[in-house]
Order: structure tokens, then sequence, then C-alpha cells
């Protein structure tokens, strides 16, 4: 079953008035009433909404004994002002759609027309459209909500598309897939004093000092194999702009990521004993904060293979690629809920703007390679 020209002109109408008013994580209102409202078209079974926030389900059940297979998309948009020259580009200033999840959503939403045709043999799909994808914290809110439990799948399926791989091609492969990651706040307070007069004082500069040297040194980076591990300092801060005034307190922010979950706990065990240490020996008080916390997105062997053979069937090459990525993806929780888990990396053009760029824009000839892609693997599973 394939998409009819009407229904790509539809769809990629329907993707661009997505683009023009995107709204950041945890704030799709508008975004996800018009996903509910577009799927409930094309004859679900129901369509949940409220998920963990703003998120939308809607289910395909057969009526016959089977698993459940979940396809999961993103709503969320980037707190970035768009450039680029697009008839269809943002008219929200400061906010984008520069990652494609309005073209992710689009696919399931051709994906919702091709199962209104032809339903599952048996079992249920779930097109699961996800909020607050990119600051982590929105697929633990689904899964956290009660009404997951009624669509709890047995298998998750995704995709994201990747600039840099050429149209037509993939990276695809079992095990690690993204790293693991989160956002850690490292508050330090003392006392301050008259600029005149530093030692009356208890400024944070020198373990301050000490903090970024070791932070920068427990995670150097290095080759993507396991014990791979990395911390970022993305912003410092301390005491007042002031010339008079001796700080004290500052505040650094790093971002740590491990190939594994088990080696992002590791780091951050390490680096809060650091700032401890550190802080005590300057009669400095720490305290941590941690933000968008991701895990680690493990592709399940058996969905891997899944999604192998649907690109095969659909004429897409796909190889390993740079995999794993530095990067990280909400998506890997679906897997730890227990799911048998994979995405693919869809190309989107060798020469594409980069994904978190301003000039970003989802390839609209993506959307009938997601769908087929996707109804293939569903008909592999469910028939």
């Amino acid at each position: 079953m394939t998409l009819t020209n009407a229904d790509i002109v539809d769809l990629t109408e329907f993707r661009h008035a997505l683009h023009r008013r995107p709204e950041v994580s945890g704030h799709e209102v508008e975004t996800a009433r018009s996903i509910a409202a577009a799927v409930a078209l094309w004859g679900p079974t129901e369509v949940l909404t409220g998920l963990g926030g703003h998120g939308v389900a809607a289910v395909y059940d057969s009526g016959k004994p089977g698993p459940v297979v979940m396809i999961r998309s993103e709503l969320d948009a980037l707190p970035i002002l768009e450039l680029g020259e697009v008839p269809h580009r943002s008219e929200i200033p400061g906010k984008g759609h520069l990652c494609g999840h309005d073209g992710h959503s689009t696919i399931l939403l051709g994906l919702a027309r091709v199962l209104s045709r032809r339903p599952p043999g048996k079992g249920r799909v779930v097109l699961m459209f996800q909020p607050a994808e990119e600051d982590g914290s929105g697929a633990a809110a689904v899964i956290a909500d009660p009404t997951f439990a009624r669509i709890a799948p047995d298998w998750a399926l995704s995709l994201h598309n990747m600039p840099g791989i050429a149209l037509r091609q993939a990276w695809l492969a079992p095990g690690a897939a993204n790293c693991a990651s989160l956002g850690l706040k490292i508050r330090l307070t003392g006392a301050t004093a008259h600029a005149s007069l530093p030692e009356t004082g208890r400024a944070p500069t020198p373990a301050l000092a000490r903090l970024i040297d070791g932070l920068r040194a427990m995670g150097p980076g290095g080759a993507m194999e396991p014990g791979f591990r990395l911390a970022t300092i993305t912003h410092l801060r301390m005491g007042e702009p002031a010339f008079g005034i001796a700080p004290g307190e500052a505040e650094l922010w790093v971002t740590l990521r491990g190939i594994s979950d088990g080696d992002l706990d590791s780091l951050l065990e390490q680096a809060q004993t650091l700032a401890r240490t550190e802080a005590a020996l300057a009669g400095l008080t720490a305290a941590f904060e941690i933000h968008d916390h991701f895990q680690a997105c493990v592709n399940d062997p058996d969905a891997t293979a899944v999604l192998g053979r649907a690109l095969e069937a659909t004429g897409i090459a796909y190889d390993a690629g740079d995999l794993p990525m530095r990067g990280s993806e909400d998506f890997g929780r679906f897997g730890s809920a227990g799911a048998r888990s994979a995405m693919v990396l869809l190309g989107s053009g060798a020469d594409h703007p980069a994904l978190h760029t301003q000039n970003y824009d989802f390839p609209d000839v993506l959307i009938a390679q997601g769908v087929a892609l996707f109804d293939q693997a569903i008909r592999e599973l469910l028939g």
C-alpha cells in the first residue's frame, strides 16, 4: 500500500503548516491539537491525548491477538531563530523546526492513511507523537502517564532524518546508537569580600579553575567504544559584574555523556565527588541540579533486523555508518521500558544543512520514504 499523489500533496502542505508554527518542548499545545485532529480523520480505533503533557497516540487495533507495535515521532521544535528562505519558514520569532520533527510527525500521519486503507492483520499499531524530545523529558513523562499502560509496546520503531547521509541511504546497526547524557549545574557558594581584601572572603575562583581542569580530564572523549565519556563545559558565571567585589559564589554548567547509562552514572558520581572535594578544600558549599537527562539509545538486534529488512524492501541502502553517535536521543527510554526498540537514521542529503542550524529544513521527499519503511516493518510484524 503506497501513498497517492494527492496524499503527498496534502501531507507536504500539512508539514509546511507545522513548520510555520513551531512550539518548543513542553509547550506543544497547538501542534498536538492539529495532529490529533488530522489523525482522527483516518480511522484510528482511538486517539489518546495529553500523554505525558501534550503527547498524542493514535491506535489502530485489528481486534485480533498480537503484539503492539509503536511507531514514534516528536512534536517539539527548537528555541533557535530560523534564517532559511523557504516560503514556509517559521512565523514565531526565535523558534524553529530545525531538527525535522515536523517531518517525522508528518510521516506518521501518512502512515495513518495507509493503515486506514489496510489495517494490521493482528495486534495493534500505536502512532506515538511524543512531546518534549529535545530536553529529554518527554519519553519519561509519556511512560509514567497511567494511560501508557494501555498501549505499552512490544516493539518500538523510529527514524531520524540525518543530513550528511545521501538520499536513499541510511545508517542502522544493532547495539549502542546514541550516548546517554545530562546537564549538570554545579553551584559553589562562599562569601564575598572587598576586592582590596579578597583574603577576608571565601572566593570560588581557585576551586572553579581546578574543577574545570578536573572535569575535562575525567571526560576526555576519544573513540566511540565501550567506556567512552565526555565532559563539555558549556557555561560559567562567577560573582557580580563589578570591580569592587571579590566573588562569593559561582556556577558551572557541564554536559556529561557516556556511551552507556552506566558510563554516564559513573561520570556523574565522579563529577559530583570532585566538586564536593574542591568546595570543601576552599571552605565552600557545593549544590547540584540535573537537567536534560537522556538515557542511552540501544538498538535491539531483532528490531534492528526488522528495520533492515524494511529498508531493503523499500530500496534504501544502509550500513552502520558512524554509529554509535555522540549525540543523545530521547527514544532510548522506550527500550528501557521493555520494548524491543530500534531507530534508523534516514539520509536527508550529503550536502543538506545540518540539524539545529538556522537554515535547516526537513526534505519533503522523505515523507513517502518514511511511510513506506514503517508500513513494511508493520506488515512483517502484524501482517
